[in-house]
């Protein structure tokens, strides 16, 4: 018996596997498409590990010859 949380309620779910609940990680359709508001409201940001000052220039423009 497998028992997870909604990410976006934190509704205990409970099921044999993943096949019973067919908007899994989710408890409903409702909370699927709240999390997908999110993402599209600019409310979950993925930053990058590593930020440079200007990606556009590269180490060679500054070589001297």
């Amino acid at each position: 018996m497998l028992k997870v949380r909604c990410p976006v309620c934190d509704r205990e779910m409970e099921g044999a596997d993943c096949s019973e609940r067919p908007d899994a990680p989710f408890c409903s359709a409702r909370c699927r498409l709240i999390d997908l508001g999110r993402w599209l409201g600019e409310r979950y940001v993925i930053r990058p590990e590593k930020e440079t000052e200007n990606p556009a220039q590269s180490d060679d423009e500054y070589s001297i010859p």
